[in-house]
């Protein structure tokens, strides 16, 4: 499990002491390799120690077996001399040992402090998408929407994760994540995934994608905008990142940055939309699925084709409203129930829309032409043998049965491919349709991305404004302990027959001097992110103000949010 640097210091502070007091002790003893390794002038010296000593000793003995007993006698207070004297050589030895020791343990301590208090939180987006990885380990990543505040909380329990957010629909699948450290923030989240998915670790690293902070930035602005899907402009995604911050509203975990990220990527999206054309023409999956049905058959044959349409979800449904817009006036709708059937029924008056129970879905996928599939079936609802007995489709519509899935997980395996007479399609399919429309889409896209540039630096203006709260917190803190320190003295001094109402005045007088004396500074601290030189001269402000109180983020703190997760997980 992780832990911060400074818990690693401490541990290698009682290691490094210990030996450092054992050569001390011992100081015939050979260095270790510890010390060999961290301190090598020290390890040379005690070396050297240890065969002075020797060769002392060795002298020694030769003297006292060569001479008299007055010589012995004289050798042995010789060898008692050298004795002491060795011994206060290996003592200031080890003495430079324990000094050196020391000396690089307040190194590595600093250096984990300066690693912990400048790397300031990063916002990280891990993802998959439609771009980078195929549609089959896409399907085993996807996290159904009423799992993500579960997904959340599991994500804001790992060590490194203080907020997290989950975007998952059939073309992508991103975590987002305000992580104390860029890389063990990753590692972990990247392990989490695998575990829920069952996907090795090296696997979701060949597909992945990593952004930081204002790419991260970017990139769901993008997702906003509609300028990352399949489908150029696509609005269905804008609705979908709605979606993300209405489940995540009162979950703990999607925080202040996150939650804030999200919502300005909702006014980002709906900006783009309205100040540019770049929603006109197909622009979802479900257009883009109707679209790509009719580039495969014969054009001829675009009133007549006998359209099968499988869930009457959103996706169903928008589904049904583009065959309709394309001049499509019959079709059969196949769903667990009826309601939702008849409620696009009345909202489609003229439209002959029959309805069919998920029983009979062979035998209405038996007389169609095209299926649609769009229902949330974890398990496939074709496969080869299904399909293999269904006869055989009309010639004069191309003499193929086409199966447009859009369902992740795929609702119609890729066996079915195997078949003669049946052509299965699904999402990564759709990329026909957008190579259609690429041409026409580019100049919007580009009037899109001058409309995030200028929102990114908005939203990043706002995330540094927020550096000023932890400042203000804290100076108003330091200036309450010196009041109240101060106010206790004044009131031991006045006694204790003091009438409260005059007790009452001079804490009131405190009070008062004291927000008086904040005012100023407490202004210059605060900015809505939305003026750069403000915001500029907010931080230098803030800056100043750390230095001249010190009131400078301290490693504990960091130290106290790790370390409490770090309980939380072995409990």
């Amino acid at each position: 499990m992780a832990v911060s640097a400074a818990f690693a210091a401490a541990k290698l502070e009682t290691l490094l002491i210990s030996n450092a007091t054992s050569s001390a002790a011992a100081p015939m003893a050979a260095a270790s390799p510890a010390q060999v390794g961290l301190f090598p002038r020290s390890a040379r010296a005690a070396r050297r120690s240890l065969q002075m000593s020797s060769a002392s000793a060795l002298n020694l003995n030769v003297n006292s077996t060569s001479s008299s007993v007055r010589c012995e006698v004289a050798s042995d207070f010789s060898v008692e001399t050298s004795d002491k004297m060795d011994f206060a050589t290996n003592a200031a030895s080890s003495s430079s040992a324990l000094a050196s020791s020391l000396s690089a343990l307040e190194q590595l301590k600093t250096s984990a402090a300066d690693r912990y208090t400048k790397e300031r939180s990063s916002i990280v987006v891990i993802g998959l998408s439609v771009h980078t990885a195929p549609v089959e380990m896409r399907e085993k990543l996807a996290i159904p929407e009423a799992e993500w505040p579960r997904a959340i909380g599991e994500l804001c329990g790992l060590n490194h994760i203080e907020e997290a957010a989950v975007l998952s629909t059939c073309n992508r699948m991103e975590i987002y994540v305000v992580a104390l450290s860029q890389h063990r923030g990753v590692k972990e989240v990247t392990e989490w995934m695998s575990k829920t998915s069952g996907i090795p670790v090296s696997e979701i690293c060949k597909h992945r994608f990593l952004l930081y902070n204002k790419d991260a930035t970017q990139h769901i602005f993008e997702v906003s905008a509609g300028l990352d899907s399949l489908v150029l402009g696509e609005g269905q995604i804008l609705a979908q990142v709605k979606q993300v911050v209405k489940v995540g509203q009162g979950v703990v975990g999607f925080g202040r940055n996150i939650s804030g990220l999200f919502k300005h990527a909702i006014t980002v999206g709906k900006r783009v939309r309205t100040e540019t054309n770049i929603a006109a023409g197909a622009v979802s999956v479900s257009s883009a699925a109707v679209e790509l049905a009719l580039m495969k058959l014969p054009e001829s044959s675009h009133a007549t084709a006998r359209m099968l349409v499988i869930g009457a979800g959103k996706m169903g449904k928008l589904v049904i409203k583009h065959l309709v817009a394309k001049g499509c006036t019959k079709m059969v709708v196949v769903n667990r129930s009826e309601d939702r059937v008849s409620a696009i029924r009345e909202e489609m008056k003229g439209i002959e829309i029959i309805y069919k129970p998920l029983g009979e879905m062979m035998e209405c996928a038996a007389l169609a032409d095209v299926v649609f599939t769009s229902t949330a079936s974890e398990t496939p609802l074709f496969l080869k043998e299904h399909v293999t007995d269904l006869p055989p489709v009309d010639p004069r519509v191309g003499g193929l049965r086409l199966f447009v899935d859009i369902s992740v997980p795929r609702n119609v395996g890729a066996c079915v491919n195997e078949i003669e007479a049946a052509r299965v399609y699904n999402v990564d399919d759709l990329k026909e349709v957008v190579a259609a429309n690429k041409e026409d889409r580019h100049r919007k896209a580009m009037e899109a991305q001058a409309i995030i540039a200028e929102e990114s630096k908005q939203f990043e203006a706002w995330r540094d404004s927020l550096e000023t709260v932890p400042t203000i917190k804290k100076l108003r803190a330091y200036a309450e302990r010196i009041r109240a320190a101060e106010l206790e003295k004044c009131l031991s001094k006045m006694g204790d027959d003091l009438p409260k109402k005059s007790r009452r005045a001079v804490d009131d007088l405190s009070r008062g001097i004291v927000n008086k004396l904040l005012h100023g500074p407490m202004q210059h601290l605060r900015c809505d992110g939305s003026d750069s030189r403000t915001l500029s001269e907010t931080l230098e402000n803030m800056h100043a103000l750390n230095r001249m109180f010190n009131l400078e983020t301290e490693i504990s703190v960091l130290e106290q949010k790790i370390r409490a997760k770090v309980e939380q997980a072995q409990k």
